[in-house]
């Protein structure tokens, strides 16, 4: 189970609006489920290695910190599927969104009651997340009443061609018409695969203190140590601070030992008091999307 309660179905959500603020990412729909979990996007930087690196290693520490416990928490890469949007993006949104209610004992009676997936926000249900991207299946939809139109559309079933499709025990790696799979074959068939890097090229806790140093103008001194007297500020070494804890492999204690803490609830206080700075959206959110840039790259 990757997702034993609703704090760790938070946790991941907050790390795929972060993929999409970061990486531009752009989330057609998702659906959250106990062992697993479906994305559907697009990503117009041609960079979702780099997406996934920060959605799957984002929510293992976060999972992780739940759990108290240490590791890694995915077996293996994610499996992608490169997908004619115009032809099957419709149908592959009802796919995801069924998921709940495809299952040999299905989850909810009424698919529009799970919560874990984007289909509530595509019937009007709940508000939708603002990095969650509707117009494309709304308009493959071509309804003027999208809210009940796509309600209709999901509550027919599956399409037979998607079932049989992913009812397979090992997929194609690519879902179109034959002009497409060949468009898409012949133009990567020399190319080397990249390099996975999903499991590991996380900063250390030195190369996030020097970085941090050098975008504030700081020496690195003055960030390891902790400034004294009550209301004192010191946002370099909370930016740091706050990296270390979502980029670094880094145990929290030795987080704490780096910055000359006695515990580990000082990085908490730490990123707590950074939080009302980041929300003012202002200079320090723009050193941190500098830093997210420069430590994975």
């Amino acid at each position: 189970m990757i997702f034993p309660g609703d704090d760790y179905y938070h946790a991941f959500l907050v790390s795929l609006e972060e993929a999409s603020s970061r990486f531009a990412l752009e989330v057609i729909a998702y659906c959250l489920m106990g062992n697993h979990y479906h994305l559907f996007v697009k990503t117009p930087l041609g960079n979702l290695d780099r997406c996934m690196r920060h959605v799957n290693g984002i929510y293992t520490q976060r999972y992780n910190r739940l759990q108290k416990t240490d590791g890694p928490l995915f077996r293996g890469r994610y499996k992608s599927i490169v997908v004619e949007a115009e032809s099957y993006g419709l149908h592959l949104s009802r796919y995801i969104h069924r998921n709940p209610v495809e299952i040999k004992k299905p989850l909810v009676e009424h698919l529009s009651d799970y919560r874990w997936s984007s289909y509530s926000s595509y019937i009007n249900k709940f508000r939708s997340q603002q990095w969650l991207k509707r117009d494309l299946v709304y308009d493959l939809l071509g309804a003027r009443q999208r809210y009940a139109a796509y309600r209709r559309y999901v509550e027919l079933g599956l399409d037979e061609e998607i079932e049989k499709f992913y009812g397979k025990g090992n997929q194609p790696a690519i879902l179109g018409s034959d002009d497409f799979i060949k468009a898409i074959t012949d133009k990567y068939k020399d190319k080397k695969p990249a390099i996975d890097r999903s499991q590991g090229n996380h900063p250390t806790i030195e190369m996030i203190i020097k970085a941090t140093a050098k975008a504030f103008e700081v020496d690195p001194s003055t960030i390891r140590l902790s400034s004294r007297g009550r209301g004192s500020k010191n946002i370099p070494r909370w930016v740091a601070l706050y990296l270390c804890r979502e980029l670094s492999q880094s145990r929290l204690v030795e987080i704490a030992d780096a910055f000359g803490m006695v515990h580990i609830s000082g990085i908490n206080r730490a990123v707590y008091k950074l939080q009302p700075i980041m929300k003012e959206n202002g200079p320090v959110n723009s050193f941190l999307k500098v830093l997210y840039q420069e430590l994975t790259p």
